[in-house]
C-alpha cells in the first residue's frame, strides 16, 4: 500500500485521457501555462521599484482637475 508504480500511474493516465479527451486536457495546460506566465510577469512588476514604472510620460505625478458637465442639456 506504499507507494505506486509505474503501471498504476499509466493505467491512471490512460483513464483520464478516455474521461476529459486529450483537447480538453491541452486546453487546460495551456490556461494553467497562461496563468502561471501572468503571475510570475505580475511578480516581475512588483519587485521593479516604482521610479522605473512611472518614467513613462511623467503624467501619474500631476493631478488632473475635471470638472463635471450636465449630460441632460
Amino acid at each position: 500500500m506504499g507507494s505506486f508504480s509505474i503501471w498504476h500511474w499509466l493505467i491512471v493516465l490512460v483513464i483520464v485521457m478516455l474521461v476529459f479527451g486529450t483537447k480538453k486536457l491541452r486546453n487546460i495546460g495551456q490556461d494553467l501555462g497562461g496563468a502561471v506566465k501572468g503571475f510570475k510577469d505580475g511578480m516581475k512588476a512588483a519587485d521593479e521599484p516604482k521610479e522605473q514604472i512611472s518614467q513613462g510620460t511623467g503624467a501619474a505625478d500631476k493631478t488632473v482637475d475635471v470638472q463635471a458637465k450636465d449630460l441632460n442639456k
